[in-house]
């Protein structure tokens, strides 16, 4: 399930996943080693870092390994080492005007990189949603303060 976000830029758009995807050990493991195969530096078409996996249309083409004529088409948000060590959470995905105009969508976006671990968005784990606390454990529990003793 997907929850439309604001704007990423001007032509663009922000997807906020909902409830979040979860890459399990093994699968994150796969996912990673293969957008570090496929570096945009090794005529590949992802630049990813921790937390922030950007795909491009085409390798970097530029001057001193600079992006060139290579466009971004979307960025996907992760947050690693969540819900536990050696898993990685997916909970934003953005596709710019380019990415837009040229057919990519947050799935396909987001399947691009998960089908290097044999899943896709719409198959892949999702974190659990917590509901708030019953009651509100602020309500009502309000410091308590001397009373002012007269004269003082």
């Amino acid at each position: 399930m997907l929850a439309s976000g604001g704007r990423a830029d001007p032509g663009g758009t922000t997807t906020v996943i909902r409830p979040a995807a979860v890459l399990p050990e093994a699968a994150a493991r796969a996912v990673l080693s293969a957008l570090e195969r496929l570096d945009v530096s090794r005529g590949g078409y992802w630049n990813a870092s921790p937390g922030i996996w950007q795909r491009y249309d085409r390798p970097w083409d530029g001057a001193a390994g600079s992006t060139g004529s290579a466009r971004l088409v979307g960025t996907i948000a992760a947050v690693y080492g969540t819900p536990s060590r050696y898993e990685i959470t997916i909970y934003r995905a953005t596709i710019t005007e380019h990415g837009l105009g040229t057919g990519w969508t947050v799935e396909s976006l987001c399947d691009d990189a998960l089908g290097h671990a044999g899943l896709t968005l719409a198959r892949c784990p999702r974190a659990a949603l917590v509901s708030p606390p019953v009651p509100d454990p602020f309500r009502g529990h309000r410091p308590t303060r001397p009373a002012a003793t007269p004269g003082t």
